[in-house]
């Protein structure tokens, strides 16, 4: 099967979300402000937690420069007790169907066991969003063990956004 990739420099198209607050979270469209997206796998993840928990502690420094979206394919009722077992300041999504997970080219995955998951997951995923919806950065992991440095990782959107770089790697 051959795995479609998102094309930097071109919009990822409209995907919504609902948070556990029971708001709606929209990407992929114009807005004020350049947005970063993290997937994670889901509740099952100790991995994810610990990423998320490391992102959380610096969201503020994050939300200066831009706004976060946290999102999993998980249930509203994962995704709660996510959100109350740990206390994030985000918002954080629930919902990302499979059709999503493939228009942002993520891996995807089928539980190894029921003590797992017992549904097909997104592996992680970070996506910077430019205002107007295009995309300028893509880090797509096929595993929970590879994540990018959450300070590499600002230090290098603040200097994209400050210094208005062009996309890179083009095809």
């Amino acid at each position: 099967m051959t795995m479609h990739r998102p094309r930097v420099g071109e919009p990822i198209g409209k995907m919504e979300f609902q948070t556990v607050n029971g708001e709606t979270c929209t990407i992929g469209q114009a807005k004020d402000r350049w947005t970063m997206v993290f997937v994670y796998r889901g509740r099952h993840c100790p991995r994810c937690k610990r990423f998320l928990n490391k992102l959380n502690a610096v969201l503020s420094q994050w939300q200066a420069v831009m706004d976060v979206v946290v999102v999993s394919c998980d249930s509203k009722v994962k995704a709660v007790a996510d959100k109350t077992e740990f206390n994030w300041d985000f918002d954080l999504c629930y919902g990302l169907t499979v059709p999503q997970m493939r228009a942002l080219g993520l891996y995807v995955s089928e539980p190894l066991s029921e003590a797992e998951t017992s549904d097909l997951f997104a592996e992680p995923g970070a996506f910077g969003l430019r205002p107007d919806g295009t995309l300028m950065l893509v880090d797509i992991s096929n595993g929970p063990a590879a994540r990018p440095d959450l300070e590499e990782l600002l230090d290098g959107m603040r200097f994209n956004i400050e210094n208005d770089r062009p996309v890179r790697g083009l095809a």
